[in-house]
């Protein structure tokens, strides 16, 4: 490809788009350009001095008292917990009898991350449904590849909420029964920014509304919207103290760094949970506040508030940024200024990039070894879950053993008993966390629990 300017040269393919260019910074000018970052970000500046801005909850009640629309609510039997988020609106977020919205990246590369929050509600003693029929949000596809659009999203986006709205059907169970819990930070920052555009647009809302209505996912001809949206991060949140009454290992001596997500906090910010009591309020309370609850030491570093280098377009087109980005800017930063143990995050696509990242720093003669768990599997982990049957620490590529055996956890004998565990499994006598037969709730295929054998 020849440059615009015609001299011939050849233009290295981005990806980004004819107006990407190298900014060609010395380090000096590239450490002005970004230091506002640690000067400013601390105390919540950048958001907290703009104008209030909209809670379109209000949007949402007004379109129901008109009719148009319908809204899945938060009630008293999902024993709500509330809490504040950045500009001190109310969130409630429920506890109880919950839909498992699951993450096609946790499932397919952490599976210990999906498996440990599951162990956890059993722990507790919560009611969930966790069935198999969920789609992907394709939030990926559209932030990765931009071939998605905006109709695609609205339409996957309120068809699995419905789902989760009728799901307990199946059950002899009301409507309602359930309300969604989402995995996965990007659906979960995705479904909240489509969910504004279906408030504010009529053309989207009914240009949907024909597709549900071919899929028979309409409630009294209305499209469905969730009250509100919440992650699997807030429920562990607001939950921490009963999640630390059941620990069962001392962490106390563990040096924990926090990754925050982008597509938690900075995706849709006003709905981002703050507490006063976990850091001043000056972050996100998320992962933090049950870190400390478990007494852990949550160490502070220069690069916090730094993305993980996933950013989609750049893991498809610029890998090695990713990686160089995960590695200098996170990992290494946590390992020499922190002296961290750990580092701590709340979403799939960056658990993935600084842990499966850093063998090129091995690579380039620059290693670099931090274990990188989600706040659920560190809690299951110090609550007692088994670090390989449960937390499945063997799927992670950074390693974890240092972290166990700090935290007085013989590994090399539970990795025994999850080698023979696992000819128990190829003998057909596995365990499951979850009854089988509650996972397919509708569909053709269906039998009701009470038929079968």
């Amino acid at each position: 490809m020849s440059t615009p300017n015609g001299q011939g040269s050849k233009e290295r393919f981005t990806g980004h788009g004819p107006e990407w260019r190298d900014s060609n910074l010395s380090p000096q000018e590239a450490q002005i350009a970004t230091s506002w970052v640690e000067l400013k970000i601390d105390r919540r500046s950048m958001l907290t001095n703009k104008d209030r801005v909209e809670d379109v909850r209000d949007v949402m009640w007004q379109l129901e008292k008109d009719g148009e629309i319908a809204v899945h609510r938060v009630a008293d039997e999902h024993e709500p917990v509330m809490v504040k988020t950045l500009y001190g609106w109310d969130k409630k977020i429920p506890t109880q009898r919950l839909w498992h919205h699951k993450s096609c990246g946790q499932c397919g590369n952490i599976p210990g991350y999906p498996a440990s929050l599951l162990w956890l509600m059993n722990r507790l003693g919560i009611e969930y449904l966790d069935e198999t029929d969920q789609t992907s949000c394709t939030a990926w596809n559209y932030h990765g590849s931009g071939i998605g659009n905006l109709e695609s999203l609205a339409a996957v986006f309120l068809r699995n909420f419905h789902q989760a709205y009728v799901a307990a059907r199946a059950q002899g169970l009301p409507d309602a029964y359930y309300y969604p819990l989402v995995h996965c930070g990007t659906s979960f920052g995705n479904y909240k920014e489509v969910r504004s555009y279906l408030l504010h647009s009529a053309k989207l809302r009914e240009r949907v509304r024909q597709i549900l209505g071919k899929l028979g996912r309409l409630v009294d001809g209305k499209i469905l919207i969730p009250e509100e949206v919440v992650h699997y991060s807030e429920w562990v949140h607001v939950m921490r103290q009963r999640i630390a009454a059941v620990q069962e290992i001392d962490c106390s001596k563990i040096r924990a760094t926090i990754h925050p997500a982008c597509h938690v906090y900075k995706m849709v910010p006003e709905d981002a949970v703050y507490d006063d009591t976990v850091l001043g309020g000056n972050r996100v309370a998320v992962s933090t506040g049950i870190m400390e609850a478990l007494g852990a030491q949550v160490i502070d570093y220069s690069t916090w508030y730094d993305c993980c280098g996933f950013g989609f377009r750049h893991i498809i087109s610029e890998r090695e940024f990713t990686r160089s980005f995960a590695i200098d800017r996170k990992v290494r930063v946590a390992i020499e200024e922190a002296h961290a143990d750990v580092m701590i995050g709340h979403d799939t696509g960056c658990i993935t990039t600084l842990d499966k990242n850093q063998w090129i720093g091995k690579a380039a003669g620059k290693a670099v070894d931090l274990p990188i768990l989600a706040d659920c599997q560190f809690a299951a982990l110090v609550c007692g879950a088994h670090p390989y049957k449960i937390v499945q620490s063997h799927w992670h590529a950074s390693p974890v053993e240092d972290l166990m055996a700090k935290l007085g956890i013989d590994w090399e004998e539970k990795k025994a008993e999850f080698v023979a565990y696992l000819e128990q499994v190829k003998a057909g006598k596995g365990e499951n966390l979850y009854d089988p037969r509650r996972m397919i709730t509708s569909g053709p295929g269906y039998i009701p629990i009470a038929r079968r054998p």
